[in-house]
């Protein structure tokens, strides 16, 4: 694609200036800002900041979080949603803390991108970020900012991955890796935004070609969304407390506890069971439909206290649905 005549020392200024006050950008930490770009994959930085918090809090460094068990990683990440995440983050603490003749990094986390995209739930972003900002290792991360950034400079309706990555290594500032790479994702982040961009305010508004049209940059991508309707069967012992299980660490809501779940439109064949009402709940690709229908579980089978297990966001909504029909005495 050749040079990019991008102003580094403007943009760099700009950063300098304007960027948010975030509390991993005032740590030094590897760990800590690994588990910031673990954290903003798929949530959002004002959530993310909540996060971080509790996670630093309760697994300070890596170590702290390779001896936990997963159910107290995943009650931590509680709410966070995406929760692969938090799995594949105990088991990538877990090896790092091993010795390097079992393949392990002796509690050390590795500076290099191709050794951090070794680790388990490491992408190319995540290695590139991390390198670069806790290591100032000279090497361009994309995310979808940079990419946005890049289609509009470039006037490129639909930059592939390889366009995207060829640019940011034009555009790399060697001797601020970090820095360069936070302000580019900064810049899409806060300037250069999809819907409501501030072209007036941009600090490289001069060398961008899509100014005029910026909404033509990048154009959106065609996600397809699946409407699904499932049974929830809610079973209480006989104290009251609902009865939890553990969904199996592959799939949907993977590793958390919660209701049993039927994907189905038809009412239970137990007719004991009463009928709750409903809950709605929606996923990156998919619509959900739960209708819950309670009753007693069967002979000794003991409840749960449902504020000891990690549960995800639906399964909250469910006993949301089911304090506000009084069905249970657990609080």
């Amino acid at each position: 694609m050749g040079h990019v005549a991008l102003d580094q020392a403007v943009l760099l200024n700009w950063y300098d200036h304007h960027q948010r006050d975030l509390p991993w950008r005032k740590s030094c930490h590897p760990w800590h800002i690994l588990l910031s770009e673990i954290l903003l994959q798929q949530t959002q930085v004002s959530r993310g900041i909540e996060y971080w918090h509790r996670m630093i809090e309760a697994f300070p460094t890596i170590e702290s979080m390779a001896v936990a068990e997963v159910d107290h990683v995943l009650k931590a990440w509680e709410g966070a949603g995406y929760y692969s995440r938090a799995r594949r983050l105990h088991t990538l603490a877990q090896q790092v803390m091993l010795p390097l003749s079992e393949g392990g990094h002796n509690g050390v986390l590795p500076q290099t991108a191709e050794d951090l995209l070794k680790l388990p739930g490491i992408g190319p972003y995540t290695a590139a970020a991390v390198a670069s900002i806790a290591f100032s290792q000279p090497i361009a991360c994309v995310d979808g900012n940079i990419r946005r950034v890049m289609a509009r400079q470039s006037a490129q309706p639909a930059p592939t991955v390889n366009q995207t990555q060829q640019w940011a290594d034009d555009c790399l500032e060697p001797l601020r890796p970090g820095d360069w790479n936070q302000a580019l994702m900064e810049l899409g982040a806060t300037v250069c935004k999809p819907r409501q961009p501030s072209c007036e305010v941009c600090p490289i508004h001069e060398s961008c070609s899509g100014k005029s049209t910026p909404h033509s940059y990048p154009l959106p991508n065609k996600t397809k969304t699946k409407s699904v309707t499932y049974r929830c069967e809610v079973r209480l012992d006989e104290t009251g407390q609902p009865v939890l299980y553990q969904r199996p660490p592959s799939g949907l809501f993977g590793g958390l506890w919660g209701f049993e779940l039927f994907e189905s439109f038809d009412d239970p064949s137990d007719h004991m069971l009463g009928y709750v009402g409903q809950v709605k709940h929606t996923l990156s690709h998919r619509k959900m439909t739960i209708n819950v229908w309670i009753g007693r579980a069967e002979g000794s089978v003991q409840g749960h206290h449902p504020k000891e297990l990690a549960l995800s966001g639906l399964d909250h909504k469910i006993l949301e649905l089911l304090h506000s029909k009084d069905c249970f005495v657990s609080p």
